[in-house]
């Protein structure tokens, strides 16, 4: 492979030219070697086709060097052996990133890609194999639930292991998982949970009980400040009553216990795996319906667990391929990786079955009024919101009608996973990043926000679910304006605010839409930094030094749990007033019983945050998916992620 990065990188310098006339040095500087070694390469690839090098006698004479091959073609050739040898697949692609902005270059690999993704179906030993593969534009580091911090890890790892229970269809309803019954006391505080018999784990062992036991430990143990340790925090105790009876016991109730464990941060990882050292890394054992075939460097293989407990998988295999360049820019956007098209163009799916999964996503800014600066006024909150107006989504059109796809969660990356069709996907970028919350799989940090599905559950009363603008407000769907106040003008608002210095806090992903925030204040005489940290960093005092925090919440069905991890991680930059009023109105959540009660209160924290100019929505985007009529069994589940173990394709007759 290092002869198809040396070909590119001739080509790449040469330019266009098919012949060109050049020393011995110039070549050996290019190629970055001695005389000797350019030599030895230019023989190589004379004898593979790809050049003819016509030398001139005498130190300093110029020869005649004649490219016979395209580069796209030794580009390709290149993954191509890469993949062949199942090794350093993503060093072969990333070789040739550097040269993927060519065009010729990039459609042919595009048209690689195409062939190479989607549904395959061989024979083998009398049966046919079904497998679907799977490009992405992140490599994968774990999908060990503890440590996830991509999108794309939550993805496979929710097809690796299981929970002890799970959200089912409807959204609201917890259904069995690992535990076919669970209970609880008049306290609501000790929980008992009756584990399935004969369980397989992909080793072949059997689940027990101390497998619970042993990965509610590891949860329990993680640093403060991870994603739901809210929850983690009121557990007490986790104990093994045999080997099917497993209790958890909390300090006081809480009714969103039972949704945490829907979540992938949950999952049960059996006790085996960590034993050996990196084994987890490189061979993961769980339940779930795939199991981990192979694990290398940007090529990761899925084969469907036979004796999963709940059924085996149509699917016979999941190829996944590390592909780190970027997509064409006119590609319809997908928000999750592993969807078939999210959000496509009219034009782009009109031979497409569209489906909505009941998951939006929204961008907003939130004020930290904690720190002694102008936000502390709230005249000038006002302001700084008003002169924002609505903002469009970046690189697109107006928010509230452009189809493309939707942003995510700070860390979550809006650039896409996977899209196109699966049977045909094209490559549309990718999925997560360190520390985001509200993913699907429930990846993040507190700091990047999420909710879920509950089309109401940030609404102001009297507006639309999917348009929040309200008479007299900023512009901005959601973002009322306070009682007997309206818009200033702009000469007013430019006024008021010219001179203002503000810093936007925000992750790389999301540093387009604070540009754009930045760009507007900028025409009202504010001079706005942004700083953009990896999610890591985010999550730590660059949000307290802040005085705006750029994020996104991803609404889908896990819903309240999300919103309480929002509520709480927002609470930590208001004043000490808002926050021990927000914190109280928690409190009681967490031991509300009844689901819309909770929804309630959690609309009456958002609609002081947003009359108090704390929090700003500054748009909107539903999430759709299309996919090929010839694909059947398509699910979601409660992130509005497709269930690859439902999936299936009509076998030909």
């Amino acid at each position: 492979m290092k002869l198809h990065g040396q070909y590119m990188r001739m080509r790449a310098h040469y330019g266009s030219e098919d012949e060109v006339s050049v020393t011995l040095d110039e070549l050996a500087e290019v190629l970055g070697c001695t005389h000797r070694n350019a030599l030895n390469v230019l023989g190589k690839m004379a004898r593979s086709g790809w050049v003819s090098w016509t030398p001139s006698r005498g130190r300093g004479h110029r020869s005649r060097l004649c490219f016979l091959t395209p580069r796209e073609d030794v580009a390709v050739q290149s993954v191509m052996q890469a993949m062949g040898r199942r090794d350093a697949v993503a060093s072969a692609i990333e070789q040739i990133r550097s040269h993927a902005g060519v065009s010729a270059l990039h459609d042919t690999l595009q048209s690689w890609l195409l062939a190479y993704s989607g549904h395959h179906a061989e024979m083998r030993r009398d049966r046919v194999i079904d497998t679907l593969r799977l490009p992405i534009r992140q490599p994968l580091h774990t999908i060990d639930p503890l440590n996830m911090n991509l999108l794309a890890e939550s993805f496979v790892s929710s097809h690796v292991y299981d929970g002890l229970v799970r959200t089912g269809g409807g959204g609201d309803e917890i259904v069995p998982g690992l535990a076919h019954a669970w209970e609880t006391d008049g306290t609501r505080t000790s929980w008992t949970f009756h584990l399935r018999k004969e369980v397989l784990l992909h080793n072949a062992a059997i689940l027990d009980a101390d497998d619970v036991v042993h990965s509610f430990s590891r949860l329990i143990r993680m640093p403060r400040g991870r994603l739901y340790s809210f929850i983690l925090r009121d557990i007490v105790e986790v104990k093994a009553l045999n080997r099917l009876t497993v209790s958890i016991r909390l300090k006081t109730p809480n009714e969103l216990f039972l949704s945490f464990l829907c979540t992938s941060r949950a999952a049960v990882v059996p006790r085996e795996p960590e034993r050996s050292e990196g084994r987890f890394v490189t061979k993961p054992v769980g339940t779930g319906p795939f199991k981990v075939a192979e694990w290398n460097d940007g090529f990761y293989v899925l084969e469907a667990f036979p004796h999963y407990f709940q059924g085996r998988a149509q699917l016979d295999r999941v190829e996944i391929l590390h592909v780190p360049w970027d997509a064409e820019p006119d590609v319809a956007d997908a928000e999750f990786p592993f969807h078939i098209i999210q959000n496509p163009r009219p034009e782009e799916s009109a031979s497409l079955s569209r489906i909505h999964t009941e998951t939006s996503v929204r961008k907003f800014l939130t004020c930290n009024t904690k720190k002694a600066g102008p936000l502390s006024d709230p005249a000038v909150r006002a302001d700084v919101m008003s002169c924002l107006g609505r903002l469009d989504e970046p690189g697109h059109g107006s928010a509230a009608h452009d189809p493309d796809g939707v942003t995510s969660d700070p860390g979550i990356s809006s650039d896409p996973g996977i899209s196109g069709t699966v049977g045909n996907p094209g490559i549309h970028g990718d999925l997560g990043v360190p520390g985001t919350v509200g993913a699907p799989g429930d990846i993040g940090v507190p700091g990047s926000y999420g909710t879920t599905g509950n089309p109401g559950a940030f609404d102001v009363p009297g507006s639309d679910p999917r348009v929040f603008c309200i008479p007299g407000d900023s512009g901005i769907p959601g973002n009322p304006a306070p009682t007997g106040s309206c818009r200033p003008a702009a000469s007013e608002v430019s006024g008021s605010l010219s001179g203002l210095s503000l810093r936007i806090a925000t992750i790389p992903q999301y540093a387009a839409d604070a540009g754009l925030v930045a760009a507007r204040l900028s025409e009202r005489g504010v001079a706005a930094e942004i700083v953009s940290v990896p999610p890591e960093e985010f999550k730590g005092p660059v949000r307290m030094e802040a005085d705006l925090i750029l994020f996104a919440l991803v609404r889908d069905r896990d819903e309240q749990l999300r919103h309480f991890d929002l509520y709480q991680t927002l609470a930590e930059h208001v004043t000490l007033q808002t926050r021990a009023e927000i914190e109280a109105e928690l409190h009681l959540i967490a031991r509300e019983p009844d689901h819309a009660a909770r929804a309630e209160a959690f609309r009456r924290i958002e609609g002081r945050l947003i009359r108090e100019r704390e929090l700003h929505i500054l748009y909107e985007k539903p999430v759709e998916t299309a996919y090929l009529p010839s694909i059947r069994g398509v699910r979601f589940n409660s992130q509005g992620w497709i269930d690859l173990r439902h999936v299936w394709f009509p076998q030909p007759c």
